[in-house]
């Protein structure tokens, strides 16, 4: 079976062909960061009309990067949800239209399931079930997986994302869009210990985030420090450590709660070193094992959604000939997959 997949649920138009037996044929990844940069986020708008005129020429760039041809295709799968609705619709509407016109099944795909299985696509892929922490700039929960489809949420953000507070502190300093990359750059430089900040929601039960007072937190850390260089360094050494910190916090707790040794991190800011070198400190302390894709699968992109869409396929699904959207989507909705 060979799927083509299409990503565009936000600023990021993804495009990906997978072989269940030959693995990942072809990728094509085009980002609007440069698009967005002099708005300091992402505009929607901008966002729908870039991925209209990226999609299908990303598709035909796979297909010939993979020597394939529509012929070869057996199906469909399209991000349908959660994200910007007028991106979403692009994807769905271009993904559901070829289906029809090449006369293969076409299925929507949750994009934090497409995120949740990218470490499949690595060769040291992990059993089930796992805990799941899935961070990125809009989405940041821990999940325990038992099988594709079948989620327990165990814990969620409240207020901002992670990937969202580090993006707004980022722009406090001053640091361009992007910020989140260009924040953890800086805090490479940074002193330990000349700032503590507070970890959110750790003195207390469960496993929901909030980081919007950790944001406020490190303005008025800002506002009330000279901002040289330094200086800027070492808030942001804090600020960072205070997220990494909370993060592993609450993966400890999913762990002991659902007895597992394995844990998934994906999404946009697994790709944070420090995060990933503290969770590989915290499983080779339990016996476990700590899973991530690898960084160019981190943020959005169409293997995942290809590959997500591959296993809802075999399994018998499609959609029939509307086309879904939905901006809001529980992941925790899903229906299992039938082994």
């Amino acid at each position: 079976m060979i799927i083509l997949g299409i990503e565009t649920s936000c600023d990021e138009t993804g495009v990906a062909i997978f072989d269940e037996e030959k693995g990942l044929l072809a990728h094509q990844l085009y980002s609007q960061i440069k698009l967005h940069a002099d708005y300091g986020g992402v505009v929607p708008e901008l966002a729908s009309r870039d991925h209209v005129k990226k999609t299908i020429p990303l598709i035909k760039a796979a297909l010939a990067d993979a020597n394939l041809t529509s012929d070869d295709i057996d199906g469909i799968a399209y991000t349908a949800g959660p994200g910007l609705v007028g991106a979403l619709l692009v994807g769905a509407t271009i993904g559901r239209s070829l289906a029809y016109a090449w006369d293969v099944p076409a299925v929507p795909v949750h994009h934090m399931e497409g995120h949740l299985l990218a470490p499949m696509l690595e060769d040291n892929a992990p059993a089930f079930p796992f805990v799941a922490l899935l961070v990125s700039g809009g989405h940041t929960m821990m999940v325990d997986v038992k099988k594709i489809g079948e989620y327990r949420i165990l814990g969620e953000s409240v207020d901002d994302a992670a990937g969202e507070a580090f993006d707004k502190t980022a722009k406090l300093m001053g640091l361009d869009y992007p910020g989140g990359p260009l924040l953890s750059k800086l805090a490479e430089k940074g002193t330990k210990g000349r700032f503590v900040f507070p970890r959110p929601m750790t003195n207390r039960p469960g496993m929901d985030f909030s980081f919007s007072g950790l944001k406020t937190f490190a303005a008025n850390t800002v506002r009330a420090n000279d901002n040289d260089e330094q200086t800027r360094a070492d808030i942001a050494y804090a600020f960072q450590e205070a997220v990494v910190d909370t993060l592993t916090i609450k993966c400890k707790r999913a762990l002991k709660e659902t007895g597992y040794k394995r844990l998934v991190i994906a999404g946009g800011v697994s790709a944070n070193t420090s995060l990933r070198k503290e969770l590989e400190a915290t499983m080779k302390k339990v016996g476990g094992e700590v899973f991530y894709p690898r960084t160019e699968f981190c943020t959005d992109n169409g293997a995942m959604i290809a590959y997500a869409g591959m296993q809802r396929l075999k399994s018998g699904e499609k959609s029939d000939l509307s086309v879904t959207a939905k901006p809001r989507w529980p992941i925790d909705q899903l229906e299992p997959v039938n082994s």
